[in-house]
C-alpha cells in the first residue's frame, strides 16, 4: 500500500481474513517478513524453469538457475525432452549423447545436495512429450531404484497422441533436425514416413514451416496402443509418470496468446511458462458453516466472498516481495501476477451441512 493510513486499514483487513479461514501457502508463513533473518528466501511456492536448451551451456546454465531457486524454497518444473535422444551425436564434442534421462540425473543431485529453504527437502517436476524417441525409458525411469526420487514425472500428451490411441495406430516418436543434419543424412522433410511436423517449444535452427511447426525425423514407430500401455502399467506399479494433456492445457490458458506452458509446478496443479512463477493460498471452507450438524445447517456465503475478496487482495501484495532469486523469474511474476487460490476442508464442511460427499445436493453445493 502506498501510505501509513492505506497499510493499517489493510493491516486490518488482512488479519480479519486470516482470522476467517484464509491460509497462505507454506512459503509465505515461513518467509515473509523474514528478510532479516532469511534474506534468500521466497515467498513463491511454484516456479516453472526456462527452457532448457539442447547444449551442454544451456543445460548447466540451467542447473545454476535451479539450484538458487531450490535454496529459495521455491518448487521447479522442468521439460526434458527438447534434450536431444540417447546415441545422437553431437558435433561440437565429436561424440554421442547420453541422453535427456542421463541429464536429468545431473539436477536430481543438485536438488539432493542443496538445502532448500527452511531445511526441507527441495521439490521437483520433470516432463516429457510422448513423441521423443526416449520417452519409453521416461516412463520405466524409476523402475530402477534410487532414480530421479527428488523429481515427479509427467508425460506431455498431444491430442495426435490421443487420436491414434483412439484408431489404434501407430505413433511416430521423433526429435527436431535442422537442414544440415536433413542434408547430410539425405532426409525427404516432404516424406511423412521420414518425418513428421510438430509442435515444439524452440525453433533455434530446426526446419520450421510458416504455420511455427518444426519438422521432426522420426526414429521409429510403434503401436500408440503400445505406449499407453507401459503409461498404466507404470501408474499401476509406481503412481508415475502423470498425464498431462497439453494441448487442452495451452487452449485453456487466458495467456495463451503470449505464452507457451510446457511444465507444470512439482504437484502438477499449476501450469507454467518459461520462467513462470505462482504464490498459493487456500480457504477453510469449515469455517463458514454456521450452525453446524444441527437442521438449521447454512454457509455464510456473503463472509466468504469478502474473505475470497480481501485475500486475493494479500496475495496481490505478496508479488510484490516475492523473493525470487532471478529477474526472468521477478519479471514473468509481475507482468501477469498469478496467484492461486484453492480451498480445503470440503467434506467436512459438507459433514458439518448435513450432506453426504458425492450426492447431488452436495455436488450442487460444490
Amino acid at each position: 500500500e502506498t501510505n501509513d493510513d492505506k497499510r493499517e486499514e489493510w493491516y486490518e483487513k488482512f488479519l480479519w481474513a486470516l482470522r476467517h479461514g484464509a491460509i497462505p501457502a507454506g512459503r509465505i508463513l515461513a518467509n515473509a517478513g523474514a528478510e532479516a533473518h532469511k534474506p534468500s528466501t521466497s515467498t513463491i511456492n511454484c516456479t516453472v524453469a526456462g527452457t532448457v536448451g539442447d547444449s551442454l551451456d544451456a543445460i548447466l546454465g540451467r542447473v545454476h538457475e535451479a539450484g538458487l531457486t531450490l535454496k529459495a524454497g521455491c518448487g521447479v518444473g522442468y521439460e526434458f525432452s527438447t534434450l536431444r535422444p540417447r546415441g545422437a551425436f553431437v558435433s561440437g564434442a565429436g561424440a554421442h549423447t547420453s541422453g535427456p534421462l542421463s541429464f536429468m540425473d545431473v539436477f536430481d543431485r543438485m536438488c539432493f545436495t542443496v538445502s532448500s529453504a527452511g531445511g526441507r527437502r527441495g521439490a521437483q517436476m520433470a516432463t516429457f512429450d510422448i513423441g521423443h524417441p526416449d520417452v519409453l525409458e521416461f516412463i520405466a525411469a524409476k523402475r530402477e531404484d534410487g532414480r530421479l526420487r527428488q523429481f515427479n514425472l509427467s508425460l506431455l500428451v498431444s491430442d495426435e497422441f490421443m487420436a491414434a490411441l483412439e484408431a489404434d495406430g501407430e505413433w511416430g516418436l521423433a526429435f527436431p533436425l535442422t537442414a544440415r543434419e536433413a542434408a547430410a543424412a539425405g532426409v525427404d522433410v516432404a516424406d511423412p514416413a521420414q518425418v513428421v511436423w510438430r509442435h515444439w517449444p524452440v525453433a533455434d535452427d530446426y526446419l520450421t514451416r510458416q504455420d511455427g511447426r518444426v519438422a521432426c525425423r522420426v526414429h521409429r514407430r510403434l503401436p500408440a496402443r503400445e505406449i499407453w500401455d507401459e503409461v498404466m502399467r507404470a501408474a499401476y506399479d509406481y503412481a508415475e509418470p502423470g498425464f498431462i494433456l497439453i494441448d487442452r492445457v495451452n487452449e485453456l490458458n487466458n495467456n495463451w496468446f503470449c505464452e507457451d506452458i510446457r511444465a507444470t509446478n512439482p504437484c502438477g496443479e499449476q501450469p507454467l511458462p518459461p520462467h513462470g512463477a505462482c504464490l498459493l493460498g487456500s480457504i477453510d471452507v469449515t469455517r463458514f458453516v454456521t450452525a453446524p450438524c444441527t437442521d438449521g445447517a447454512g454457509f455464510d456465503w456473503e463472509a466468504f466472498r469478502e474473505v475470497v475478496a480481501v485475500f486475493t487482495r494479500m496475495l496481490d501484495n505478496v508479488v510484490e516481495i516475492n523473493g525470487l532469486p532471478l529477474a526472468e523469474q521477478r519479471l514473468e511474476l509481475a507482468r501477469k501476477r498469478r496467484h492461486g487460490m484453492g480451498f480445503f476442508g470440503l467434506g467436512s464442511a459438507l459433514a458439518m451441512l448435513g450432506m453426504r460427499y458425492g450426492s447431488p445436493a452436495s455436488v450442487a453445493f460444490t
